[in-house]
């Protein structure tokens, strides 16, 4: 039997390894190259004990000398090891850190829209004042008690499905599982005083009900008539050319 000229020898070597010498080569190369390329002083898990062994504080596994432990650190039960410390330290900075940041309101983003709600606009005029307004009613029969609808205005400009126009701003209105729905309205200036803008969630009936008058291009009487307790009344001036007429 040619035992030079098989697969795997080198002349004068006689046989191909076995597994076991296989790995002791391995072992031993991988020792090589971690003195080679890691300071051994600086790993958290190293520790030498009274007897002048050295001892893995990760694994709790005994060596000889600083070879061996260097293997060791290369081998699949100390990387297996330092993975699961790895896992469990962000665990804990996570819990630890949600113990001292403020509770923040739990925002579902998975959930499945089931369509749009049921809607009702009618226009508003104050009789006093002759102010134009709307008046919205949106159902939502499906939303949960902990649900509240939210509505806001929005600039023509924060929407993307039409060509902006500034003499239209949109109110939105949104409660999960609905589809946010919008209302487009004129770009006037909204009159935000207590009894001209209400919103009402009515729990029992599923309603929101919102009522908003704009605010009149002049002023109207009621406005002209109401002073300030501490302003000073203003003397009307007079016209130079006919002293019978004051100026405004």
């Amino acid at each position: 039997m040619d035992f030079q000229n098989r697969a795997g020898s080198k002349p004068g070597a006689g046989a191909l390894m076995s597994n076991s010498e296989s790995n002791v080569a391995r072992r031993e190369r991988l020792r090589k190259l971690a003195l080679e390329t890691i300071d051994i002083e600086k790993d958290p898990y190293f520790m030498r004990n009274h007897l002048g062994s050295y001892e893995c504080k990760l694994c709790l596994t005994l060596h000889t000398n600083e070879g061996s432990y260097l293997a060791h650190t290369q081998g699949k039960k100390h990387q297996t090891n330092l993975a699961r410390r790895a896992t469990r330290d962000a665990k804990d900075n996570e819990q630890s850190a949600a113990v001292h940041r403020p509770m923040l309101p739990k925002i579902n983003k998975n959930v499945v829209k089931i369509g749009r709600p049921g809607y009702k606009v009618t226009k508003v005029r104050d009789p006093q004042s002759k102010q134009f307004g709307l008046l919205f009613e949106i159902t939502y029969p499906e939303v949960t008690d902990e649900t509240k609808p939210r509505h806001r205005f929005m600039a023509a400009y924060e929407q993307r499905v039409e060509v902006p126009n500034s003499q239209y701003q949109y109110l939105l209105f949104a409660a999960e599982p609905y589809e946010t729905v919008a209302f487009k309205v004129q770009s006037r200036e909204v009159d935000m005083r207590p009894g001209r803008f209400w919103s009402h969630w009515d729990k029992d009936t599923r309603r929101f009900t919102l009522q908003f008058f704009f605010r009149n291009l002049a002023r109207s009487n009621t406005d002209r008539e109401a002073t300030d307790a501490n302003s000073v009344p203003v003397q009307p001036r007079f016209n130079p050319l006919n002293p019978y007429i004051t100026s405004s």
